[in-house]
């Protein structure tokens, strides 16, 4: 929208300009041309529309009206268009007051275009949040926050102070909100939907519908007192009766939601845990979808007001399929087999879940008969009919049940009233009918079980939930549930005796179960009077009780108190287990082995240190074994007959810790023989004309089987208890000067697992010495140096007389010898032993040196002699 411009020169003076009639004349033609053009745009921004019946668009629209107007109005002050009008008026032109009239309207509609618009746009962000904020933020900020900004809409705004402009608005914002309801209920999404998320957008919609109400009545209470005049009393049905009809259609909604959530929720997930026929909870789930299922596919509107006798029928048939279909469905399948609710017991659980489906068709059909006109007709005397034939079979239901458990009550009570308090329960080796007979070292697979009938507990509870069902019970069930404290009292003090008895039990090995023999018969004796004699009739439970309590606690002292003897003999004998027989020099910080004599001699000292350590290690079991003595038979003698087994006991378990200490000490010396470690060392010497070990391999191999023997002769020094006592055997004079003791020796010798050890290391030490003697075997290249006759051989040579190139001959191979044996390592490390090659390089390089003395003597002999005879024959000639 632009204005057209004069093309005359405006430069001169308006008075002067005035006064040019061509000048004139064009500038009226201009004004008429922008007169027509703003009585145009007057005209059609009064004749616009909002594009659509929300709030927003009105807001729009007068933001067009004032961009449009404002362009015109800024163009009216252009100093070239203050110009034209000013020496048209100077010119006295008679078209100059149309103009102003024009202008004039232009300014007022311009003002109001631009006040609207400024105001109505404190309320933009408000109607924003209103069609795209969450349910909870409508209704507790938005729409308030809204209104009380109308409120001051309406107190300061010049125009939309009026009916004719607030109500038509007002309008606009409850179309708003019943669209956005629209959108979140949107039915052929909702029952899609799981039924929590329904309901929950049923709820806020609902409320969201609610809240524009109340928040419109606060705000016209609010206005009232505000002092202002002009009052909000605008016509409320224009305004709410479309919204309040929306609430009770959310209303409906909600009710078939949460009926559909009674039916889903409370019966079916029960009858899916318990029910024998999964295919006819199955056709229950199809059955509550069915019902639900039209409402998705409705051919109306419910939100609109007329449909409401349409959206009336619909509700009408869902009422009446609850009532005709689901719940008798549901009670018929499940006659035998009914679901029932937390802790109730099945009779009283049936009885209730019977009167529960009552329940929710009483409550439909009182509905039902509240609508008269429904009553009257043939379909409502159809489901009257129906109602009156499913109640009286609920009630013949709740009858039969009722009798039978009273009957059931009646004849069981007296007979499991006269079982004992226990019963006898057996493993597989224990279960013959002699079981109570059997001795005490097996008596462990047999034990006590509490002898309390679980149908006790439920005629008590049936009976509590009879009576809150209003229904009489037996005298004698009554009875037993006024004992139900007295019952649980028992049967919990009853299980953690029961609990403390088998614990006690398996604490106890076998040797222990022997040796407290007496005790242990003591308290079966007592406990056998709740199998045998007791019932939960008899008046002595409780001394019973605690009887059993006060016996098992002084065993359970008894007990704890041999255990802890016990821990303190296997201590002692752990110790003695993992002594160290084969104790070495300390050869880390020396480069020097100690020799096999040395070794040996240092083993056997220190092992003579540690076996006296050992035997008063074993010297101070008998005193232990004395301590239970005391504590279980009271004597103080070592060969109490109630104790024979138990000192066999531990006797077993020495011989068994002194074979293992062998075993392991064997074994770690083995381990030690074949280590890569020198622990002693041996010469390899020149013996007469042998080279040989020093000590030799004999030696050696008998030093070793004597390390052994001395190792497994440690257990002499353990000598063995007297039978039936822990008194250790006397020596026994078997003749005048023959004197024999009784130790571990005889036995502990004689295991196979030793004997596999000692020879084991016998053969480690046989192979180490031959690979030894290998080593050796290399030395022999030079056994001439030893073997070979000298005299012989200088006679010979002697007499030979071989020139000087023979003898140079002879002394060259001696000087190889004594540089060839420097160069020999003079060191042999096999595994547990060091070779020392030293002394045999030494007497072959000094065998070497004493063949090159005598081959010099000799060659100096025959050189002497051939000087001689020289100087005979120069002498002589």
């Amino acid at each position: 929208l632009k204005l057209e411009m004069p093309t005359v020169n405006l430069d001169r003076e308006v008075t002067v300009l005035a006064t040019v009639p061509g000048v004139v004349q064009s500038l009226k033609r201009c004004a008429v041309t922008w007169q027509k053009l703003i009585s145009g745009v007057l005209k059609e921004q009064l004749e616009k529309v909002p594009q659509d019946n929300g709030p927003l668009a009105e807001i729009d629209l007068w933001r067009e009206n004032d961009a449009t107007l404002r362009a015109l109005t800024e163009q009216m002050k252009l100093p070239e268009v203050q110009k034209v009008l000013a020496i048209l008026q100077e010119a006295e032109s008679e078209f100059t007051g149309d103009l102003q009239i024009v202008l004039s309207d232009l300014k007022k509609h311009h003002m109001e275009a631009q006040d609207n618009a400024k105001f109505l746009s404190t309320l933009e962000r408000h109607l924003k949040n209103l069609s795209t904020g969450t349910g909870v933020d409508v209704i507790s900020n938005v729409i308030p926050s809204l209104l009380n900004a109308l409120r001051l809409v309406w107190i300061m705004s010049r125009h939309y102070n009026k009916d004719a402009r607030m109500v038509p608005f007002l309008e606009r914002i409850s179309w708003e909100i019943s669209q956005r309801v629209r959108r979140v209920v949107d039915l052929q999404t909702l029952f899609k939907q799981d039924t929590a998320t329904a309901k929950k957008k049923i709820t806020e919609a609902k409320n969201t519908l609610e809240q524009w109400k109340k928040c419109y009545f606060t705000t016209c209470i609010q206005v009232e007192e505000s002092g202002s005049k002009r009052y909000w009393k605008f016509d409320t049905k224009s305004l709410f009766e479309k919204t309040d009809y929306m609430v009770s259609i959310c209303q409906d909604l909600y009710y078939i939601f949460q009926v559909a959530e009674e039916l889903q929720n409370i019966f079916i997930p029960e009858l899916i845990t318990v029910t024998e026929n999964p295919k006819g909870v199955d056709e229950l789930q199809r059955e509550v979808n069915i019902i639900i299922s039209p409402m998705e596919d409705l051919s109306f509107d419910p939100f609109r007001v007329e449909n409401a006798r349409d959206w009336a029928f619909v509700m009408e048939e869902f009422r009446e399929d609850i009532v005709l279909e689901i719940v008798e469905q549901i009670f018929v399948q499940n006659l035998k087999d009914p679901p029932l609710y937390k802790n109730h017991p099945p009779v009283a659980g049936a009885i209730s879940w019977s009167r529960s489906l009552s329940h929710r068709i009483g409550h439909t059909i009182t509905v039902f008969r509240e609508e008269e006109e429904l009553l009257a007709s043939k379909r409502g005397q159809e489901v009257q009919q129906k109602y009156l034939q499913l109640t009286k079979k609920m009630e013949e239901y709740e009858a039969q049940k009722y009798r039978q458990w009273r009957d059931r009550a009646e004849h069981v009570i007296p007979l499991l009233l006269k079982d004992t308090l226990l019963t006898l329960f057996a493993d597989e080796a224990a279960t013959n009918s002699s079981a109570t007979d059997e001795p005490v070292t097996v008596r462990k697979s047999v034990g006590f079980a509490l002898n309390f009938s679980p149908e006790i507990l439920e005629i008590i509870t049936e009976t509590k939930y009879m009576e809150q069902l209003g229904l009489p019970v037996p005298e004698m069930a009554r009875y037993v549930a006024l004992q139900e404290d007295k019952y649980l009292r028992y049967t919990n003090k009853l299980k953690v005796m029961l609990s403390r008895y088998h614990k006690l039990m398996e604490m106890m090995n076998e040797a222990e179960t022997k040796l407290l023999d007496q005790y242990v018969k003591e308290l079966w004796r007592i406990l056998k009077a709740g199998h045998k004699r007791l019932t939960w009739k008899s008046v002595g439970i409780g001394e019973f009780i605690v009887q059993c309590t006060q016996t098992i606690g002084r065993l359970e002292l008894l007990v704890h108190q041999v255990h802890h003897i016990s821990e303190d003999i296997s201590s002692k004998l752990q110790s003695i287990e993992s002594t160290n027989l084969f104790k070495f020099p300390d050869s880390k910080n020396s480069d020097k082995c100690p020799g096999a004599k040395e070794f040996f001699d240092y083993v056997k000292c220190e092992r003579a240190k540690d076996v006296e350590q050992l035997v008063r290690k074993y010297s101070a079991i008998p005193q232990l074994l004395l301590e239970v003595e005391r504590r279980v038979a009271f004597t103080n003698s070592g060969k109490s007959p109630k104790l024979a087994t138990y000192y066999a006991y531990w006797e077993n378990r020495i011989y068994h810790t002194l074979t293992q200490l062998i075993v392991k000490n064997l074994q770690a010396f083995n381990a030690t023989v074949l280590a890569n470690v020198p622990l002693l060392q041996i010469e390899a010497v020149l013996s007469v004309s042998e080279i040989s070990l020093q000590p030799n391999d004999s030696e050696i191999e008998k030093m070793t089987m004597q390390s052994i023997q001395d190792c497994v002769e440690v257990t002499k020094h353990f000598l063995r208890w007297m039978h039936g006592t822990c008194i250790e055997c006397p020596p026994q004079h078997i003749r005048v000067d023959e004197v024999v003791t009784f130790s571990f020796y005889s036995d502990v010798s004689q295991s196979p697992l030793v004997i596999e050890q000692a020879v084991l290391i016998t053969q480690n030490v046989q192979k180490i010495l031959a690979s030894l003697r290998e080593c050796l075997n290399q030395w022999n290249k030079y056994d001439q140096l030893w073997k070979s006759d000298k005299d012989a051989v200088l006679d010979r040579l002697a007499a030979e007389k071989p020139p000087c190139v023979i003898f140079d001959e002879h002394l060259q191979f001696y000087m190889t010898v004594v540089r060839e044996v420097t160069q020999w390592p003079l060191i042999k490390d096999e595994q547990f032993i060091r070779l020392q090659l030293a002394p045999l390089a030494s007497a072959v390089q000094e065998n070497a040196k004493s063949w090159m003395m005598s081959l010099g003597k000799l060659l100096n002999e025959l050189a002497r002699e051939e000087l001689l005879s020289l100087r005979d024959e120069i002498q002589v000639g």
